[in-house]
């Protein structure tokens, strides 16, 4: 009885070690952007990033944003975020639309030196910095 359950089982490992993950999911510990793009237009602030280390830190040119992050299947998952809380003339659209991306779970596609982030109708195009 052991050696006619023994097979099905073995059967299972082997192809389970055979098989692929179905999505592959990019690596961005450790890496640093700059927005290109944030909902199709150009960044009001010609300093923005986006960083992921032990935290995600994010600033579109005003406020500081730090959270938590993780990489689920494609996905980036922030938060809580917290925020500095200074009104900035102009940049405060962007700043929120960033904000509601980053909570969103955004899809992540990684291609090359071009990071794009995608959820909630919002949309951010982010290019790698050394």
């Amino acid at each position: 009885m052991i050696v006619k359950l023994a097979a099905p089982v073995a059967l299972s490992l082997a192809l389970a070690a055979c098989m692929t993950p179905a999505t592959d999911v990019p690596s961005l510990e450790g890496t640093s952007w700059r927005f290109t793009s944030i909902d199709g237009a150009a960044p009001v602030s010609p300093t923005t990033s986006l960083q992921f280390g032990e935290r995600l830190n994010a600033n579109v040119g005003c406020n500081g944003m730090s959270g938590p992050w993780s990489m689920d299947e494609g996905h980036l998952t922030a938060g809580p975020l917290i925020s500095t809380r200074k009104f900035c003339e102009g940049r405060m659209e962007q700043e929120a639309a960033v904000s509601a991306l980053l909570s969103a779970n955004p899809v992540v596609d990684l291609s090359g030196d071009t990071l794009t982030l995608t959820a909630s109708g919002h949309s951010a195009k982010l290019a790698r910095q050394p």
